[in-house]
């Protein structure tokens, strides 16, 4: 089914924003793209490098200019960074350029799909289920400024998941 515009899929690392955003653009018809794969493709460095190198800050640097380059795109699903929204230039652009969903998952949701993922430097500490709940806490509302659709993620298939934002970008589109 061609819906029409850009999909912009917002929210927490673990809450499926990459997964599902490859489901959707292939039955969307729509060309996919992660913010984070685009950046590490193009420094040819993982992202933990980057932090490593530039810190945090410069990592939004890179994050800024690779959405605001994505988002000029016609008819493609980006799935964006989880820190993403922190920006308010990013969810300017967000909204101006697409539909935003935001994939919301529980803590303990997020926790169990990220606790043994060393590719996510912000979760390297001594308790990553305590910074997941910060993360949780501050951006939360961020995603959901930004958002015209969330969608709860726990505890559901990628098959449900995408039955069920199917119908409801339809719902939208009419």
């Amino acid at each position: 089914m061609k819906l029409p515009g850009n999909f912009f899929l917002v929210g927490m690392m673990g809450a499926g924003k990459t997964t599902v955003g490859r489901a959707l653009a292939k039955v969307s018809g729509k060309v996919f793209y992660d913010t984070d794969h685009e950046i590490e493709s193009r420094t040819g460095a993982k992202i933990p490098i980057i932090f490593e190198v530039e810190g945090e800050a410069g990592f939004r640097r890179r994050e800024v200019a690779m959405i605001k380059e994505l988002s000029a795109q016609k008819n493609i699903v980006l799935a964006t960074g989880g820190g993403a929204v922190l920006n308010p230039a990013n969810r300017a652009i967000l909204r101006r350029e697409g539909f935003v969903i935001y994939l919301r998952a529980s803590v303990d949701e997020l926790y169990l799909r990220t606790c043994h993922d060393k590719n996510r430097p912000l979760l390297q500490t001594e308790n990553p289920k305590q910074r997941l709940q910060e993360f949780y806490e501050i951006r939360d509302p961020l995603y959901c400024e930004v958002a015209d659709l969330v969608i709860d993620t726990s505890r559901q298939t990628v098959h449900s998941l995408l039955q069920l934002l199917m119908k409801e970008l339809e719902l939208h589109a009419d």
